[in-house]
């Protein structure tokens, strides 16, 4: 399963988007994603969504920008499994907002993942916070708020790459890796 941020690292970044017609994908995405399912993988989003909880728009604007990020993306040949979001701030306390693991959680529960073999993918500090939670490999995107959060260390990023195609490209890696690699089961008999 692979567990992607979306504003930064799907679509530009835009300072709390509450329009779908604000909404662009960023070059490669939908390339990115589409070569992440041909893998097997499911391909979530989760995004922490605080314009909610600080009345900038209501959820219904969330849904028609997760519409309209899904129409985009399936005229590109890719499409999501899910998309997962808090709309509380960041000091509600909630177990939803990230880097906290409730929507991860939520995600492979509904589509039978295993946190601890998944990926996260994004452009902040909390999204691979939320990846180092659950025991999953992660990959900052320098897109976003990427080139600033690499600036400031890399949040401990497993890999730091350019962009949702490299991130294909390292996931694509792992997961040949684990094909042809994973133990063996040895019959020793007496």
């Amino acid at each position: 399963m692979v567990l992607l941020d979306r504003d930064g690292t799907i679509n530009q970044e835009r300072e709390y988007l509450s329009s779908p017609d604000e909404l662009e994908l960023l070059p490669g995405a939908a390339d990115g994603i589409r070569r992440m399912r041909e893998l097997g993988l499911a391909v979530v989003v989760v995004t922490n969504q605080s314009g909610v909880a600080r009345g900038y728009f209501d959820e219904a604007r969330v849904h028609e920008v997760h519409d309209r990020l899904r129409a985009m993306l399936g005229k590109q040949g890719a499409a999501l499994d899910g998309i997962y979001y808090c709309p509380h701030g960041p000091d509600d306390g909630c177990e939803c907002r990230k880097p906290r693991t409730a929507l991860a959680e939520a995600a492979a529960r509904e589509l039978g993942g295993d946190l601890s073999a998944s990926f996260v993918v994004g452009d902040k500090a909390s999204d691979i916070r939320l990846g180092c939670a659950v025991g999953a490999a992660t990959v900052l995107v320098r897109t976003g708020y990427g080139a600033r959060t690499e600036g400031d260390g890399g949040a401990g990023a497993d890999y730091v790459v350019d962009d949702l195609i490299e991130a294909a490209r390292v996931i694509e890696e792992l997961v040949e890796i684990t094909i042809h690699y994973s133990p063996l089961t040895l019959d020793i008999r007496q």
